[in-house]
């Protein structure tokens, strides 16, 4: 995220200070800047991209409405990712009642989310294996290496405490490996 460019983090800082004082201008900027960033980590977790579009709007809502709130503008980025995931956390229980009710009454529901796979193979193999993942590895990985955000960031990203991003990262990173090690193995 903003850790490897200090200009980003200070234009993600000035443009939430203005948009906390209701300059439309700053706040459209915002979403501009953001708005990758955020509809990434929601198609991460919900492996849709329709559906992370729909997260990351109505999250949009939220967002504007508690930016007079955010006390560290610095923080701008991890505490609009908290947002999202919160949105994307109501997507998959509204899913799961859904699916509960379809079962119930017999009814096959399908869901394919559609992720645009890389056209290099061994990204592909460790995309593969990324997705094996739970989606809580699969999140704290994403934010902490796709959008180079810090550990505290990822926590308050993701609303759980700095040792749980830490843990989960390291699991996570062993899963990897041992996925890893297994390939090369399958292929002597």
């Amino acid at each position: 995220m903003t850790g490897s460019d200090p200009r980003k983090r200070a234009l993600y800082r000035y443009l939430a200070a203005a948009a906390r004082t209701g300059d439309e201008n700053a706040i459209a900027q915002l979403a501009k800047l953001s708005a990758p960033s955020l509809l990434a980590h929601a198609a991460r977790l919900l492996r849709s991209r329709e559906m992370a579009e729909d997260a990351v709007q109505a999250a949009w809502i939220e967002i504007i409405r508690g930016l007079p709130r955010l006390v560290d503008d610095t923080a701008f980025l991890p505490w609009a990712m908290r947002i999202v995931s919160r949105r994307v956390a109501a997507i998959i229980r509204d899913r799961q009642k859904q699916r509960k009710l379809a079962s119930e009454w017999s009814v096959e529901v399908g869901l394919a989310g559609s992720a645009q796979a890389p056209s290099d193979p061994d990204a592909v193999s460790v995309r593969a294996m990324i997705d094996q993942l739970d989606p809580a590895h699969r999140a704290v990985l994403a934010l902490f290496y796709l959008e180079e955000m810090s550990v505290a960031e990822v926590a308050l990203s993701l609303d759980i405490p700095t040792g749980t991003v830490k843990s989960r990262l390291m699991h996570a990173r062993q899963k990897l490996r041992n996925s890893l090690e297994g390939d090369l193995n399958d292929q002597d």
